[in-house]
């Protein structure tokens, strides 16, 4: 009987490390030492003793004080080459936000090249052909989508180039996706607002997330409407110009006649949008109007009145998709679809329902 191997915490970490140097998770450069300390959960001094542990064995050579240590995959190892990943943003707001930013660090620490798109899709109107000629024209190895559409997933997933599905209508196709599974949560949502007497409901989402048909999320709200006897129509989830324009055009329309008592806004920037709206008619939340957003945004840390949201966690989503692009960097196909924990965050924004 084989003998059982125990190992002290600087030997799990040293194995965990060395299992992912080989699994290609972490190329070139070892991240520092602050940064493992605070990744794996374990003080300096046994962060120190692992990477001592893969120095003696060749994994790991130093490059001088202050300096990272450098990589030298052993003999016989399978190579790892370095690609130049595009991420194909939403909108050109998409650059600044922390999951993108993370997710470039992360490659790029690895020894990957990151590059965003010259344009994003919403400045090309969404326009599947347009984008098509955007990334044809792009040099890259790989592509991580922003939030697409139908239409556009369906044209990545029938391309040669790896690509993975951040967001976006990707149910159903033959293509490499992360990100919320927010259907439950729209439904608490709507139920939430029913339960304080809402029936005129209005749920703004972008047209990429209604067309051609309501997204998984959307028709969760539509479900839960009708489920409590509430019977929807363009009224509840109408049609829009995505545009600031657009938007308050739909919402001077909206407020004209029947005053919705209720507004589910998508995204943080729209919200922030029909926030200024209701201000400049004077019109309060949640004493007049209930808010709703079905995203988290750090400004929301800001506003006095905690916001009503839909809450995510990003880790997961950055994790997976660095796994993805190592597992591209071997030229390992993975297509799976994965969805991370998402939670419904009442706040001070939703209260009873205005009598008219």
């Amino acid at each position: 009987m084989a003998k059982i191997r125990l190992l002290s915490s600087a030997g799990q970490a040293a194995e965990f490390l060395r299992m992912e140097i080989m699994n290609g998770n972490i190329r070139n450069i070892m991240p520092g030492v602050l940064r493992l300390e605070r990744e794996l959960g374990i003080n300096r001094k046994t962060v120190d003793s692992a990477l001592y542990k893969l120095e003696k064995e060749g994994i790991l050579v130093g490059q001088g004080v202050g300096r990272r240590r450098k990589i030298v995959l052993p003999k016989g190892a399978a190579s790892v080459r370095s690609l130049t990943i595009g991420i194909l943003i939403g909108d050109r707001s998409d650059r600044n936000v922390d999951y993108l930013i993370e997710l470039r660090h992360e490659l790029e620490v690895v020894g990957h090249r990151v590059i965003y798109s010259s344009k994003s899709m919403s400045e090309l109107d969404m326009d599947q052909r347009r984008i098509a000629r955007l990334v044809k024209r792009t040099s890259v190895d790989a592509w991580v989508v922003v939030a697409g559409s139908r239409d556009v997933l369906e044209w990545f997933s029938q391309q040669d180039k790896p690509v993975i599905a951040l967001f976006g209508r990707r149910r159903g196709l033959s293509i490499a996706a992360v990100g919320p599974d927010k259907a439950p949560c729209f439904a608490a949502a709507t139920r939430s607002l029913i339960d304080f007497g809402h029936k005129r409901i209005v749920l703004l989402a972008r047209p990429r997330r209604r067309l051609p048909v309501p997204g998984a999320p959307e028709q969760a709200f539509l479900d839960e409407m009708t489920a409590n006897g509430i019977k929807v129509s363009d009224y509840n989830f109408p049609d829009w110009d995505e545009s600031i324009e657009g938007l308050y055009s739909r919402l001077e329309k909206l407020f004209s006649v029947s005053p919705p008592t209720a507004l589910i806004v998508d995204e943080a920037g729209p919200f922030i949008a029909v926030q200024q709206f209701l201000a400049q008619r004077k019109l309060r939340v949640p004493q007049d109007v209930s808010l709703i957003c079905t995203d988290a945004d750090p400004v929301f840390a800001w506003c006095p009145q905690s916001i009503a949201h839909i809450r995510w966690d990003s880790v997961p989503a950055v994790r997976r998709i660095v796994r993805w692009v190592a597992k591209v960097a071997v030229g390992e196909k993975d297509l799976r679809q994965t969805y991370t924990p998402v939670e419904f965050v009442p706040g001070d924004t939703i209260g009873p329902a205005v009598q008219r």
